[in-house]
C-alpha cells in the first residue's frame, strides 16, 4: 500500500477520488507507533478497506510539529480522518486491526451518505480562519505570586512535580519555582524543586546506568516510565539539573546533570558534524538490564538521526551552561560546534530557521525554532563573548517579526501560507513559543540597548495577560518572561580583550552563580563604538567588570572572587 505524503498531490487525489483521508500521525520513538505500522496497517482486511475508500498519509510528529499539534488526540499514533480539504471531522487513538477495520467501514458509509452535510458543516468551521482579535491587559506584578501559588497548590506533596497518574518533568514551572524562591525566599517553593529534583533521580524515569531522563512515567512516583529518550526534554532537564545545582548545590544535581550529557554525548551526539540526532527508541528490555555490559549484549536501541534546530538549539545552551558551571570548557566547545552546525545547515537569513534537517534542511517559518535558536544565539553570545552572535541574533528577531508576527501582538506559530490544506490555514499563537520569544526579545533588548526588543516583548506578554491562565504549565514560561520584563536583570558588562585569561576570569564568575535574571555581555576594548554607546570607561590595562541594574551603576571590580557577591547584592537590593 501507497503512502502519501502531506501535500497537494494527496489532497488532489482525494478529491478526484471522492473519498476521504486517512492521516497517521505517529512518533519515531513511540513503541506503539511501531506497533501499528507493522501490526495494525499490514493487516489484510485493513489494507483493503483502506485502499479501496481512503487516501492514506502518514506524517512524523516531530519532522511536522505544525499538523501534529492540530490533528493529534495529544498522543501517539493518531488516526485522523479529513475531507479532501484537510478538514478533520473524526480521530482515534491506537486501534486493533478488527476495531479499525470496524471504524474504516463506518467512516466510509458515513462519507457516502452524508458528505454533503459533513462538507457544510466543515466549510463553515474552515471560514472562521485564524484566532480573531486578541484583548491586551496590563501585566501586573501579582501574576508572579499567582503562578507561584498555583505550581503549589497543585504539586505532588510526596514526590514532587505535577500529576495524579501520567507524570512529566515539567522543567519550565521548576524553573520558575526555582526564580520565584530566588526573589522571595519562599520555603515552600524550594522544598518543592528539592523534592521534585530528588525524586526525579532516584525514579525509575531517571536512567542511572547510562544516563538521561526517559520521557515520562506513569506513576505518581516516577515509576512504569515510556523508555523513549528524546533530544530536547534531556536538554532542558540538564538545564533544570544544572540551576539546582548553582541555586541549591546539592552535589547529587551535579552527579545527575553529569549524567545527562554523558548520555548526550555518548548515543546521541553525531562527532563528525558536531550536532545531535533527534531521540532513542524506547526498548524496556534495554532499560531494565542493570549493567552497561548487558545492555552492550543486549544492543543498544536505535536513534532516529534527524536533526532538530529547535532540539539542538536547547542542547547547545544547555552545553554553554555546563561548561562554566561544571568548568568544563569542552562543552562550551560542543555548544559552539552545534550552534555553527544549525547556523550553517538550518538557517537562512530571508527564511528564518527551518525544523530539520536529514542531508537537507526542510520547514521554514515554524516559531518554536526561531525561538530557541534565538535563546541559543544569546548564550553563545554571553558564554564566548563573539559579537557575531548578536547580529545574527538581530536579524533572526527581524525575520521572525516580518513573517509571523500578528498585528494584535505576539506571534503566530507559522508563517501564511494560502495554499495550506485544512486546520493549517488557521494558524494559532502558542503561549509557551510566545514567552520563549519575549523573553530572548527582552535579553536582546538588554544587550543591545534597542528599546524595540523590548516594546515588541512587552506587546507580546500584554496579548496574553487575560488568558495566560488556561495554559497549563506554559504559564510559568509566561512567568517567567513578565518577571524579566517586570525586574531589570543584573548586567554585568566586562570590558578586556576576549583571548586574555583575566577576561575569561571574570566572565566565568560572573556566569557561574544562580541568578533570577542576569545578563553578561563582553566588550572588547577595540570595539570602540560598543563602549562608547555602553558609555563604559577604559584606559587600558587588565579586564574589569561593571555591574549595573536598570538605570542605576552599582559596582565595578577587577577581582573574579568578589563579582559574584557584588552581583548577589545588586540583586537583592531592589
Amino acid at each position: 500500500m501507497q503512502w502519501h505524503e502531506w501535500g497537494d498531490a494527496a489532497f488532489a487525489e482525494a478529491r478526484e477520488r471522492g473519498v476521504p483521508v486517512l492521516l497517521v500521525v505517529h512518533a519515531h520513538w513511540c513503541r506503539f507507533s511501531r506497533e501499528l505500522e507493522r501490526r495494525v496497517l499490514r493487516d489484510a482486511a485493513v489494507m483493503e478497506r483502506i485502499e479501496r475508500a481512503f487516501v492514506p498519509i502518514s506524517v512524523e510528529k516531530s519532522r511536522r510539529p505544525d499538523i501534529a499539534v492540530r490533528y493529534s488526540r495529544g498522543g501517539w499514533p493518531t488516526l485522523a480522518f479529513l475531507d479532501e480539504q484537510g478538514e478533520l471531522f473524526s480521530s482515534e487513538g491506537f486501534l486493533e486491526p478488527e476495531e479499525l477495520s470496524a471504524r474504516l467501514e463506518l467512516v466510509e458509509r458515513y462519507w457516502r451518505a452524508e458528505r454533503g452535510t459533513l462538507r457544510a458543516r466543515l466549510s463553515e468551521r474552515a471560514a472562521l480562519g485564524e484566532s480573531g482579535a486578541v484583548a491586551r491587559a496590563e501585566l501586573k506584578p501579582e501574576l508572579l505570586a499567582e503562578v507561584g501559588a498555583h505550581l503549589l497548590e497543585t504539586a505532588d506533596p510526596f514526590h514532587g512535580g505535577w500529576g495524579a497518574q501520567h507524570k512529566f518533568p515539567h522543567p519550565e514551572s521548576l524553573d520558575f519555582a526555582l526564580l520565584r524562591w530566588s526573589q522571595t525566599g519562599d520555603e515552600a517553593l524550594r522544598k518543592l524543586v528539592l523534592r521534585t529534583l530528588r525524586n526525579m533521580q532516584t525514579g525509575e524515569i531517571h536512567d542511572r546506568v547510562e544516563g538521561g531522563f526517559y520521557r515520562y512515567s506513569t506513576a505518581p512516583d516516577w515509576s512504569g516510565p515510556h523508555h523513549e529518550k528524546v533530544l530536547d526534554g534531556n536538554a532542558e532537564r540538564l538545564r533544570t539539573y544544572l540551576e539546582g545545582y548553582q541555586a541549591l548545590g546539592d552535589e547529587s544535581f551535579r552527579a545527575t546533570a553529569e549524567g545527562v550529557l554523558a548520555w548526550m554525548q555518548e548515543t546521541l551526539l553525531d562527532r563528525e558534524t558536531g550536532v545531535f540526532r533527534g531521540s532513542q527508541d524506547a526498548d524496556p528490555v534495554h532499560a531494565h538490564l542493570r549493567t552497561r555490559e548487558a545492555r552492550a549484549q543486549h544492543g543498544a536501541p536505535a536513534c532516529d538521526p534527524t536533526v532538530f534546530a529547535h532540539a539542538n538549539a536547547c542542547a547547545a545552551s544547555a552545553l554553554f551552561l555546563a561548561g562554566d558551571v561544571l568548568e568544563r570548557p569542552e562543552c562550551t566547545e560542543q555548544a559552539v560546534r552545534t550552534l555553527e552546525f544549525v547556523l550553517d545547515a538550518l538557517y537562512e537569513p530571508r527564511d528564518g530557521v527551518l525544523h530539520y534537517w536529514d542531508g537537507v534542511a526542510h520547514l521554514p517559518g515554524l516559531l518554536t525554532d526561531q525561538a530557541y535558536v534565538l535563546r541559543a544565539l544569546l548564550d553563545a553570545a554571553e558564554h564566548t563573548g563573539r559579537a557575531r552572535y548578536v547580529a545574527v541574533a538581530e536579524a533572526l528577531a527581524r525575520t521572525a517579526h516580518e513573517q509571523l508576527g500578528s498585528h494584535e501582538g505576539g506571534f503566530w506559530d507559522t508563517r501564511h501560507d494560502p495554499r495550506a490544506h485544512g486546520s493549517l490555514r488557521r494558524r494559532e499563537r502558542s503561549l509557551a513559543d510566545n514567552a520563549r520569544m519575549a523573553e530572548a526579545l527582552l535579553r536582546l533588548s538588554c544587550i543591545t540597548h534597542e528599546p524595540r526588543w523590548r516594546e515588541l516583548a512587552r506587546e507580546t506578554l500584554e496579548s496574553f495577560a487575560g488568558e495566560f491562565k488556561r495554559h497549563g504549565h506554559a504559564m510559568s514560561l509566561y512567568a517567567r518572561a513578565a518577571s524579566l520584563l517586570l525586574h531589570p536583570p543584573v548586567h554585568v558588562a566586562i570590558v578586556g580583550a576576549p583571548e586574555r585569561d583575566d577576561t575569561r576570569a571574570l566572565q566565568r564568575a560572573a556566569l557561574a552563580p544562580y541568578l533570577a535574571h542576569r545578563i553578561v555581555q563582553l566588550v572588547d576594548p577595540a570595539d570602540r563604538l560598543t563602549l562608547e554607546r555602553l558609555e563604559l570607561p577604559w584606559e587600558g590595562g587588565g579586564a574589569h567588570a561593571y555591574v549595573s541594574r536598570g538605570r542605576a551603576s552599582y559596582a565595578d571590580t577587577a577581582d573574579p572572587q568578589r563579582l559574584p557577591t557584588l552581583m548577589a547584592r545588586v540583586e537583592s537590593a531592589v
